[in-house]
């Protein structure tokens, strides 16, 4: 007997990086202030830690937008997509705003981690379009 979920699920796991990516952010977010290394002032000076927080949530958003790009999904409804998945990425770099300002001690919210985090989703947006949609 033939298992009819077994294509499903060979889809499903091209989301597990991402889902494993999402994880890691998560447990960086919730470092304490304390455990973090201390940062040099040129590093501060060009913002180096915006540029991270670009790239990290970049790469969040290509991990859910690469492998919707090798489903059925063509055109109009997989651009959609592409921007559901920047915008909740976004909306994950507020979340994560939030949760170190409120849950983890010596950690703060700050507007520019959440402007370089959303640059970073719709960074992949573009890269993604370009990519994928022909």
């Amino acid at each position: 007997m033939s298992d009819i979920n077994a294509p499903l699920r060979g889809q499903m796991r091209r989301f597990i990086p991402g889902i494993a990516w999402f994880f890691i952010i998560l447990v960086l977010i919730c470092l304490p202030g304390e455990d973090l290394p201390k940062i040099d002032n040129w590093f501060t000076l060009i913002y180096g830690d915006k540029l991270i927080h670009v790239g990290i949530f970049a790469l969040l958003a290509y991990l859910f937008m690469q492998p919707l790009s090798k489903t059925a999904l063509k055109g109009y409804e997989l651009r959609n997509f592409f921007i559901k998945i920047a915008l909740a990425v976004a909306i994950w770099g507020l979340a994560t705003e939030f949760i170190q300002k409120y849950f983890v001690p010596g950690r703060s919210f700050d507007l520019l981690d959440f402007a370089a985090d959303s640059i970073g989703a719709f960074l992949a947006l573009w890269v993604s379009a370009k990519q994928f949609l022909k």
